[in-house]
């Protein structure tokens, strides 16, 4: 298949807001799809490579050929240059990488090179998300939904299910068994604005503690231990003080769902990005605990000892998890009748220093990858009055219009702003046409990309916390930002400070 096809289709998903006509679209493409194309194809549609990373940036795309002037770059053609440009290492392998980009951008059009570079730099959203996708396969296959999401559970796999799907129909998705030590998708919680509308929705319920950490599943059969993050990677040889938990459990088999977190000598998380760095580095273990100790916390069970628990309820995989893991090792959790027990919980969570909690259906089985209303996470919500510093152009769906924003706040002593981070989400249709008018008013400096424009604009903003950052100034950034309103009563000099943020960020309390 021409890559063309891929890109024409992923600019009409990106395009249209309607699910079913995204879905529809993405099933035309996989019904046309070689069979040995497959797996690509449908990465490239969700926005990733099949190689996830293959050491390009920016910077390696910035020179590139003029581009073609007719499509003839095929989707295997792509995939065997990434893999070949990601399996290029040693003496030479830059110059190497350079030369192999050059050739698969010189074969590109102009819009095929506009669509590599976004997939390359993990820029393309178009919302071919993994839900999408299964019912895309579905109207592709004529295979019901759920049995599509059965097998993406079993494997973690969505272009595996796709490939299976198209090649060998339901028959061939029903072979898909949970596999001890093969990931699986995790199971998402929605958002609940308030503990009151979270038990309003479930109740009875178990309330847990919601963790600031990574997420980790851990898989054991025998002695042999693998502990995979929420994106499905492996980490076991970076988390040797979990794999020891593990393999201490009195069980020959099982597959556990929890978080991993750094906490202080009082028991007291660390800020996200401790257990994050320490989660991401590499070796010897002895040196990695001994510097930074990581604490497991599990609060589900998928399989023990032979049997599946997938579709078990909540409270019986609960009770399954307690016969055979530690206190210790499992995460804090209480199962009440009331908001007011609710709120007890809650708030003993954050008085703990945690981000809040999860209220959960006893009766739920574990459903992958979807935020349903068995699952409801509440936190509190923090949120700043920020300046408008600059904007991007937008794209796809949003192109004509002025999107992502560039966030932020006032330096008391110098009386400029620093930047916090951008955000493009949380924005209507219609906040996205009056900002692009109020904002082209503003506009001091108009590049093909970013807008710069006058510091006036203020506006609300939402966000989960504040982290470390050395691509910003202040050497902070918001987590999880996005917008809730623009604040014309405000002047730009009423706008939040760094000191505000820097208070977030430390943990201090906030004038």
């Amino acid at each position: 298949m021409l890559l063309t096809r891929l890109v024409e289709t992923s600019a009409a998903v990106a395009a249209t807001r309607s699910r079913r006509e995204k879905a529809e679209l993405l099933a035309a493409v996989l019904r046309e799809v070689e069979p040995e194309e497959v797996v690509p194809a449908v990465a490239y549609l969700s926005g990733e490579l099949r190689q996830r990373q293959i050491g390009v940036g920016w910077r390696s795309i910035q020179d590139v050929p003029a581009p073609a002037a007719e499509p003839s770059l095929t989707v295997a053609a792509v995939d065997t240059a990434c893999a070949r440009i990601g399996a290029t290492t040693g003496a030479g392998s830059q110059a190497q990488r350079r030369t192999l980009l050059g050739d698969l951008f010189g074969r590109a059009t102009a819009v095929e090179q506009e669509f590599l570079r976004r997939l390359l730099t993990g820029e393309l959203r178009q919302g071919a998300l993994a839900g999408l996708m299964v019912d895309a396969i579905s109207r592709a296959t004529g295979i019901e939904v759920p049995h599509v999401r059965r097998a993406l559970l079993l494997s973690g796999d969505l272009r595996g299910v796709a490939a299976a799907a198209l090649g060998g129909g339901a028959a061939a998705l029903a072979e898909f068994r949970l596999e001890v030590g093969r990931a699986l998708e995790p199971m998402l919680a929605g958002t609940a604005p308030d503990i009151d509308s979270a038990i309003e929705k479930v109740c009875p319920a178990a309330v847990e503690y919601k963790l600031d950490g990574i997420r980790i599943q851990a898989h054991r059969d025998g002695d042999q231990v693998r502990l995979f993050t929420r994106s499905l990677d492996d980490v076991t040889a970076r988390l040797p003080e979990v794999v020891e938990v593990v393999r201490a459990l009195p069980v020959r088999q099982i597959v556990l769902d929890g978080e991993v977190i750094a906490l202080d000598d009082d028991g007291r998380p660390h800020r996200f990005q401790v257990t994050a760095s320490r989660t991401g580095q590499r070796g010897d273990p002895r040196r990695l605990r001994e510097r930074m100790p990581l604490t497991a916390a599990f609060f589900d069970i998928l399989h023990l000892d032979g049997d599946d628990l997938l579709d078990e309820p909540g409270d019986r995989r609960w009770s399954a998890l307690e016969k055979v893991v530690p206190a210790a090792a499992r995460i804090t959790r209480e199962v009440v009748e009331s908001a007011e027990a609710a709120g007890r919980v809650y708030a003993a969570a954050l008085a703990a220093g945690h981000e809040g909690v999860v209220v959960k259906a006893l009766d739920v089985p574990y459903q992958n990858g979807r935020r349903g209303g068995g699952w409801l996470k509440v936190k509190p919500r923090h949120t700043l009055d920020l300046v408008v510093l600059a904007v991007e152009q937008g794209h796809g769906r949003r192109r004509g219009w002025l999107s992502n924003l560039h966030l932020g706040a006032r330096d008391e002593a110098t009386g400029d702003f620093v930047m916090l981070g951008k955000t493009f989400k949380g924005m209507t249709d219609e906040m996205l046409a009056w900002q692009t008018e109020k904002l082209r008013a503003l506009a001091v400096e108009e590049g093909d990309w970013v807008v710069r424009v006058r510091p006036e604009l203020v506006v609300e903003i939402a966000f989960d916390g504040v982290q470390n950052s050395t691509r910003y100034p202040g050497g902070m950034a918001l987590r999880f930002a996005r917008v809730l309103r623009y604040r014309e009563d405000k002047k730009a000099s009423e706008a939040d400070t760094v000191e505000t943020v820097r208070a977030i960020y430390e943990g201090r309390p906030t004038a």
